[in-house]
């Protein structure tokens, strides 16, 4: 367990940097911890660990919000700031752009937004970061990943210019959001226009052709008035785009192609995958508890399935198939997560969860069983367990493998060893 100096704010866990080959002396002093940078800057600094807590706080800091180390200390840094952007949308939350790119190591600022004094009053400050490469942080528990720097603003400028691009919400309701302020697609006067942009999202990265862009919005229509009709629809598309703060170029034309700016946008569904991608090898490399932190994350942001709204657009179904599959592997890495770390109520529900998505993957029916069983509850796994077979048999005609019935008859057992 770590332990901290509330009176330097410092944390008694060592967390020596490990810089990459090629960063010499002249980049960063070898051997500096990474809680020691926030003790060596004028400005307000706090350095986060690997869970978002707070390890490290300066005199600066305390100066700018009020908080003493004693205060901050192993507390959250969402609870700590309390920040939100200047139109009053949380700047914390569950999808923190602040978080997504510690996770992926990529820079981080905020121009403008606001936090909250220790006396309730609103600071407006510009947040700026220093993100530790993965191979300078530490593998242990608590271990720091980055140190925020907090720059007081003298007047607080009326808009917030983030450092990131128009986020893109394409797993359950689709929605769009630029600096922090929601685009009402729903209310936009050409609803072709949505389906166009949706149809963009599904072939990020590849620029699609006119006249197939004409032949998934118009079927029945003709290329000539589908040309004219594509134009009005890319201009209004654009314009509303614009108004709402997104980049003049955030849609391209190359010949008589569109397609997004892959730079221009973040989409849930890619930072879906990364986050998977990323718990999978913490979890290869022995990291339960940081794994588990990338597969919460990344089961925060499948609020449903992709563009649930159009279910019988062709064009999206294969994608469709693909996240469901990645979801029902994060919820089995899930599993595994709260396994070794004895949080067995929490696989049950992971379980569940999968099964309601899936029933017919078994591998959830023999794992829910087993960790009811764990927490004591036998009996619970035996309704379980009745109630699944009763499933498997009546939608989908199929009886449970030997290896699930293997598994029941371990649980049969048990039950009637417990009534002797």
């Amino acid at each position: 367990m770590s332990s901290f100096d509330t009176a330097t704010g410092r944390s008694g866990t060592a967390n020596e940097l490990r810089w990459p080959s090629g960063i010499t002396g002249d980049a960063m002093v070898r051997g500096l911890d990474a809680v020691s940078l926030v003790d060596y800057s004028s400005d307000a600094a706090f350095a986060v660990s690997n869970d978002m807590k707070v390890i490290g706080w300066n005199n600066a800091a305390t100066e700018l919000m009020g908080y003493t180390p004693a205060d901050v200390l192993g507390q959250g840094c969402a609870r700590v700031l309390q920040s939100t952007y200047v139109t009053g949308e949380p700047l914390c939350s569950a999808m923190c752009e602040g978080r997504a790119c510690i996770n992926e190591g990529n820079k981080w600022k905020v121009e403008t937004c606001r936090i909250r004094h220790v006396d309730g009053h609103m600071l407006s400050v510009r947040i700026s970061s220093l993100i530790l490469p993965e191979e300078a942080r530490s593998p242990e528990p608590g271990a720091a990943i980055a140190v925020f720097f907090l720059h007081e603003n003298a007047g607080g400028p009326d808009e917030t210019a983030v450092v990131q691009p128009m986020r893109i919400f394409s797993l359950g309701r689709f929605d769009l959001a630029v600096n922090g302020n929601g685009l009402d697609v729903d209310n936009w006067k050409r609803k072709q226009s949505v389906m166009l942009l949706k149809i963009l999202v599904g072939q990020l990265g590849r620029p699609v052709h006119r006249e197939r862009l004409i032949e998934w919005l118009w079927p029945d229509g003709d290329a000539d008035s589908g040309w004219k009709r594509l134009k009005v629809v890319v201009s209004y598309l654009r314009d509303r785009l614009r108004t709402g703060g997104a980049p003049d170029d955030v849609i391209e034309t190359i010949g008589e192609t569109y397609s997004l700016r892959r730079d221009a946008v973040w989409i849930d569904s890619e930072h879906f995958v990364s986050l998977v991608s990323a718990g999978t090898k913490l979890l290869k490399e022995n990291r339960a508890v940081e794994a588990q932190a990338r597969f919460e994350e990344a089961a925060s942001l499948y609020r449903g399935d992709y563009l649930e709204d159009i279910p019988y657009a062709g064009w999206c179904v294969e994608e469709r198939s693909r996240l469901l599959e990645v979801r029902l592997e994060l919820l089995a890495s899930l599993v595994k997560c709260y396994e070794e770390l004895g949080l067995y109520m929490e696989a049950v529900q992971a379980c569940r969860t999968a099964l309601t998505s899936d029933p017919c993957r078994e591998n959830f029916a023999r794992s829910l069983m087993t960790n009811l069983i764990r927490l004591g509850r036998a009996d619970w796994a035996e309704r379980e367990f009745v109630a699944w077979r009763q499933l498997l048999e009546e939608e989908y005609a199929l009886e449970p493998t030997g290896e699930t019935l293997k598994t029941w008859q371990q649980l049969v057992d048990l039950l009637q060893s417990a009534d002797r």
